[in-house]
């Protein structure tokens, strides 16, 4: 019974720290569109964006709330958007996008975790045109026809649909078009679940088990690295 408490326990305290994880990266981003906009969602898309994806990860209203009372204050920590490139084991190519107060402390952090994850740190540029910058919305999906949908979204920039493992429609747009297709789905009336900017590998790498492992191993280092937002790959 013990080993299964503690089992239990340690599942329980991992959802606690991606929940954590979320919750502070989504408060990054909610600084960033409030310095970058102002605090009104009703005039700032990517406040609006925030909201959607803070319902998405279950972050309290009153959380949202605060970040941007926090965005607005005196004491308001101004982040710097950086992204870098690099290698992980085995070629795979890897983007982290970071959002920081220190750019020092985050250059070190993130080379450190390539580094020790047996990859290396790139220049600009080195891996970004391995992948595509993509808008992608996650609908509900209401059991709407999916062709009937494409057809409808395609004059305002879809380029791709389908739909995820848990039956969401994921839409996907040219990083250009992210605006249009947000106010289209917004005057439609279909429900989103969430909104990003997102990067798609154009071709990914084959690998097995142990050495996608490896690969894993590192861009987890790098995931839980406080200044990191988000992290791609081309690891097929």
């Amino acid at each position: 019974m013990g080993r299964i408490f503690e089992v239990r326990k340690s599942t329980m305290f991992a959802r606690w720290d991606k929940m954590a994880k979320q919750f502070t990266r989504i408060g990054k981003e909610i600084a960033i569109a409030v310095k970058a906009g102002g605090p009104d969602p009703d005039n700032n898309p990517a406040l609006r964006r925030c909201y959607l994806n803070a319902k998405a990860v279950n972050m309290p209203k009153d959380r949202v709330e605060a970040a941007i009372k926090r965005a607005m204050g005196k004491d308001k920590t101004d982040y710097e958007e950086i992204v870098y490139e690099g290698y992980g084991p085995h070629g795979v190519a890897v983007m982290v996008e970071t959002a920081t107060d220190n750019s020092t402390r985050t250059v070190a952090n993130v080379r450190m975790h390539f580094t020790k994850g047996h990859g290396a740190l790139g220049t600009s540029g080195s891996v970004a045109f391995t992948f595509n910058r993509m808008g992608e919305f996650k609908l509900k999906n209401k059991g709407q026809n999916i062709d009937e949908l494409e057809l409808d979204l395609i004059d305002f920039g879809l380029e791709e649909i389908g739909e995820d493992s848990e039956g969401n429609i994921i839409v996907r747009t040219a990083y250009n078009e992210f605006g249009n297709m947000s106010k289209a789905l917004e005057e439609k009336g279909i429900e989103v679940v969430s909104a990003e900017l997102t990067r798609i590998p154009a071709n990914t790498v084959e690998l097995n088990e142990e050495q996608s492992n490896e690969v894993l191993k590192m861009i987890d280092m790098l995931e839980q690295d406080d200044d990191v937002q988000k992290v791609y790959h081309n690891l097929k």
